[in-house]
């Protein structure tokens, strides 16, 4: 997946936003929380985001994916695809939903009924 398919993939979801930060980073964020972050990894694009405890144990282990850093660092169950072989476009994607349906049940009730979530 390239930046650009990153991006275009996560504008579709309903309610999410995009900003760029940290170091040029494009962050997605629901209700004004992070799903899912591309940066780079020495030259090259690296896609963070939140996983299942299952997920994380897990995809941890696999080549091209890890902890991802800063956010598993602090406790977080957070991964980075950060090389081939890495997850497939669809599994990418796959992982990339899951991270959003889970910061949105993390949002208060508040929250999603503004949303219509």
């Amino acid at each position: 997946m390239t930046r650009n398919e990153f991006n275009a993939f996560c504008s579709g979801l309903a309610h999410a936003t995009h900003v760029v930060q940290w170091g040029n980073s494009d962050v997605w964020k629901v209700g004004g929380k992070v799903f899912a972050i591309c940066g780079w990894s020495e030259g090259a694009d690296a896609f963070t985001f939140k996983a299942s405890d299952l997920a994380f144990e897990v995809l941890r282990e696999m080549p091209g994916i890890r902890p991802a850093p800063y956010l598993a660092s602090r406790g977080l169950k957070w991964l980075q695809h950060f090389e081939p072989p890495g997850l497939s476009n669809d599994e990418l994607k796959n992982h990339i939903v899951a991270s959003y349906d889970m910061v949105i049940a993390g949002l208060t009730k508040k929250k999603r009924a503004e949303l219509g979530l």
